[in-house]
């Protein structure tokens, strides 16, 4: 990339680099003009653009720890450039010159584990992506479905079929490749902001959900016109309204690490989207057991409370007692295991990684089987298709055979004439 093709913040964050490399090599150079305490053969110490090596003895190795300014490399780990019998540094036949061994500086169980994680995320992804979008198909050619809970239930699977879909983009074209990390470009910070709206839409639209049963059950008359449009506002506009907070002030506000390798590091503003995550699954769960409590009342009323409607009342409240069971999957509970994730290398950290992964990519395939492939309404809907389909098919066919077996020549001892 030239440099009239780089935008000012690229420009100064690579100029920020070269800064520092200048530095480094000035030290470098600095240290290297004293007086070598080798008497014999020996390999004069080098800046090779990364690390300022030593001046060591022929047939030995120096080590020097990996720097952490490059992408991938553990700053815990060591990196060695060998210095030949002859006084030479080792000369790398295929990239022809002196080569530093950096690639130690990889720890390559722990690559390989993370390109495992990777691969279950990418793997999960899809299958629910898959799902989504033939619930969303279904919901949507079904038009005798159309209510504000099914509504509701739309909203909640473009939410997650947005936000899967970008999560598939996010791994395949920012986390595997290191150069775009590096370079920070403007795209992959823009992908970032929008993948964490809809990461939050998924919150808002669980918090929607649970808001919607509880109002429908404790509130008996409510225009369900007004409240949808209260759903909309509340699960598009809580996301929206904090990234504008967030994108903003972490790109004006933050130090060099948080507005670098496209905004992957944690950072200390990461609060800001915590927060409203935190607070939807709080309300969740007081929405949970507020259902459960008025459930539980009318229930325990019985049948002599509520005279010949009683039959139905019942109904609905188990309905709704079966579709608060399957609200809890949704209510985002799982996440406040977060703060107990295991610390590095912990035996159990790779055990929370991959259940982690498969929770997080799988959620969305829950969401439509939860929502439509088990809904009650949708499968009466989709038997009913089917069965005039098949009425359509058994009709035409014995139409096509009586038809062709009633037509005669009109005389007397005539045949039939088969059509």
């Amino acid at each position: 990339m030239y440099a009239s093709e780089m935008t000012d913040e690229e420009v100064s964050e690579t100029s920020e680099l070269a800064t520092v490399l200048v530095e480094k090599e000035n030290e470098c150079n600095f240290t290297l003009n004293a007086t070598s305490e080798f008497q014999g053969l020996y390999c004069p110490g080098v800046f090779d653009g990364w690390v300022c090596w030593p001046d060591t003895e022929a047939g030995r190795s120096a080590s020097h720890r990996c720097p952490g300014f490059i992408v991938g490399f553990d700053p815990e780990r060591y990196a060695y450039r060998k210095c030949e019998e002859n006084g030479e540094w080792f000369f790398h036949t295929v990239y022809n010159k002196t080569w530093s061994n950096y690639t130690t500086c990889v720890n390559l169980e722990e690559l390989s584990f993370r390109q495992t994680i990777i691969t279950v995320h990418l793997v999960g992804y899809s299958i629910s992506l898959v799902a989504l979008i033939v619930s969303l198909g279904i919901l949507t050619y079904f038009k005798s479905l159309r209510c504000a809970r099914i509504t509701v239930h739309m909203n909640l699977f473009a939410s997650f079929a947005a936000n899967n879909l970008l999560w598939l983009l996010w791994y395949n074209l920012v986390v595997g490749d290191p150069d775009l990390v590096s370079a920070n470009k403007i795209w992959c910070r823009v992908l970032h902001v929008v993948l964490y709206y809809f990461l939050l839409s998924n919150y808002s639209w669980m918090l929607c959900e649970g808001l919607y049963l509880h109002t429908v059950l404790v509130s008996a008359f409510i225009s369900e016109v007004r409240l949808l449009r209260c759903m909309l506002l509340l699960g598009w506009g809580i996301p929206a309204l904090t990234i504008t907070l967030y994108a903003p002030i972490r790109h004006l506000s933050g130090d060099a690490v948080e507005t670098s390798a496209c905004w992957m590091n944690e950072g200390r503003y990461n609060i800001i989207l915590q927060i409203p995550v935190c607070a939807t699954v709080f309300l969740n769960v007081i929405f949970l057991f507020n259902i459960l409590r008025v459930l539980l009342i009318k229930l325990r009323r019985g049948p002599h409370m509520h005279g010949a409607g009683s039959s139905g009342t019942s109904r609905t409240s188990l309905q709704a007692l079966r579709a608060t069971l399957l609200l809890v999957p949704l209510l985002g509970l799982n996440f406040l295991l977060t703060p107990f994730r295991p610390e590095e290398n912990h035996p159990w950290e790779r055990a929370y990684e991959v259940v982690s992964a498969v929770t997080a990519s799988l959620q969305g395939l829950c969401v439509a089987i939860l929502f439509c492939f088990c809904n009650g309404e949708v499968l009466a809907q989709m038997r009913r298709k089917w069965q005039i389909a098949t009425f359509r098919t058994r009709a035409n066919s014995c139409t096509v055979t009586t038809v062709s077996f009633v037509r005669t020549s009109g005389y007397p001892g005539g045949t039939e004439e088969k059509v």
